[in-house]
């Protein structure tokens, strides 16, 4: 009650002239409101740097969430290049080499007459270049009965080196059958045909 009437009493442009009770008063309030305003400001900048660090440990947790899973798929994706790599070698090793193409030749021949068939017609052709591969294909004629025919296919079939039998085409003939067909194989072309081909490509293409 007394500070109210002294409240009354005072001259807001004389704070010289103030009662204590009131400068004590005067000068509380101004630190209460110098201090609350100090840390209004100082948790603004600390509360705006707290939302600027969750904004990063998100964008770092997204990152890290994408790397990692890329990461994963980096291994999936290096087994299974691995794995595609083995299984191209194995395929190749199936290939015969251009030195070998002479005794894949007389495998076949002799598959047939292991079986006891009569060869009419046994004519490898020219080799077509295709890409890093070359292939050959072999006319053949051959006579003997359903089962030895049969499994002639199948020795053909199981025979190290790759050899694919095609355009088959079967006809009786005096009491047998008579099996028309093309026989493919296949080889990989060796390093000397490989730089030979890749220059003459290169040649081929400054000419154009």
């Amino acid at each position: 009650m007394r500070l109210l009437d002294e409240l009354k009493d005072i001259n807001p442009k004389d704070p010289g002239g103030w009662p204590l009770l009131v400068k004590l008063s005067a000068f509380v309030a101004i630190f209460v409101t110098i201090s609350i305003s100090g840390a209004l400001f100082d948790w603004k900048d600390r509360w705006e740097a707290l939302s600027t660090a969750k904004e990063i440990e998100t964008t770092l947790k997204t990152e890290f969430k994408t790397k990692k899973a890329i990461a994963i798929n980096l291994d999936v994706i290096n087994k299974k290049l691995m794995e595609t790599k083995q299984s191209f070698d194995a395929l190749l090793k199936q290939l015969p080499s251009k030195s070998e193409m002479d005794a894949l030749l007389t495998d076949i021949n002799q598959a047939g007459l292991g079986r006891g068939l009569q060869f009419e017609l046994f004519r490898p052709g020219d080799e077509i270049i295709t890409g890093v591969f070359a292939e050959q294909a072999i006319t053949i004629k051959v006579t003997g009965n359903y089962d030895d025919l049969g499994k002639f296919a199948s020795d053909i079939a199981q025979l190290p080196r790759i050899v694919s039998l095609s355009e088959i085409n079967i006809n009786p003939t005096a009491g047998y059958l008579t099996m028309d067909a093309i026989a493919k194989t296949y080889r990989y072309l060796d390093e000397e045909e490989l730089t030979a081909q890749r220059q003459s490509s290169k040649t081929a293409g400054a000419h154009k």
